[in-house]
């Protein structure tokens, strides 16, 4: 009897975790898209004029073989967002932690392939998370205001943290990749958001990496 009396109130506990962990998760995932969702724009005449664009870093191959979409897509946002005007300079930041995998470098010979110029773009090499690409824009690189370059699911992290850190941040969707295609990155999301409040306001993350000061100076 004493066992089972234990193990009923291991479940009791557990189960009772178990929903105080999805009612977190539930109530930030509603409030990082409330509180940001007039800073996500769908169309280019809605978007401001902004010296530089942030472009979200993302593999440009899939592990199961193929282009990624998410990549490809990514950067048709970007190059359309400069040839139009409305951004003047690009940052490429992501993932290069290892020799095989450099997400900035893709990014660029993707861009370079389609009209943007050498000198209207600038790598960040260190930009290991979403966290990451964001602050350094401003520690790095100097910028206060800028447009993110990403999908509209993963634009209202970017912008939250953008928030933290007094960016003033606009984010331009780029074209979604379908359901199909994009379930498990969507459902990763969910709990990545959940993280980035805890990283902002608990935790205090920092990025990985800084580094000395690269700013970025564009003429009116």
């Amino acid at each position: 009897m004493k066992l089972n009396s234990v193990i009923k109130k291991a479940f009791k506990i557990s189960l009772w975790a178990l929903l105080v962990s999805l009612f977190v998760i539930l109530i930030t995932n509603l409030m990082v898209v409330w509180v940001n969702k007039q800073e996500l724009v769908f169309s280019k005449k809605d978007l401001s004029n902004t010296k530089v664009g942030l472009v979200l870093g993302t593999s440009k191959f899939l592990t199961k073989g193929g282009e990624n979409p998410f990549f490809n897509k990514r950067i048709n946002a970007a190059a359309d967002l400069y040839h139009s005007g409305k951004v003047k300079h690009l940052i490429v930041s992501g993932d290069n932690k290892y020799q095989s995998y450099n997400e900035p470098r893709y990014m660029y010979q993707a861009l370079i392939e389609k009209g943007v110029p050498h000198e209207a773009i600038t790598f960040d090499f260190a930009g290991f998370r979403t966290l990451d690409s964001v602050v350094r824009a401003k520690k790095i690189f100097g910028q206060d205001s800028i447009v993110v370059i990403t999908q509209e699911f993963h634009a209202y992290r970017a912008l939250q943290i953008s928030k933290k850190y007094n960016i003033k941040a606009q984010a331009f969707a780029a074209e979604e990749v379908p359901l199909k295609e994009s379930f498990f990155v969507r459902s990763r999301e969910v709990l990545a958001r959940t993280a980035m409040y805890a990283d902002l306001y608990i935790l205090n993350t920092q990025p990985e990496y800084l580094g000395e000061r690269q700013p970025i100076n564009i003429g009116k």
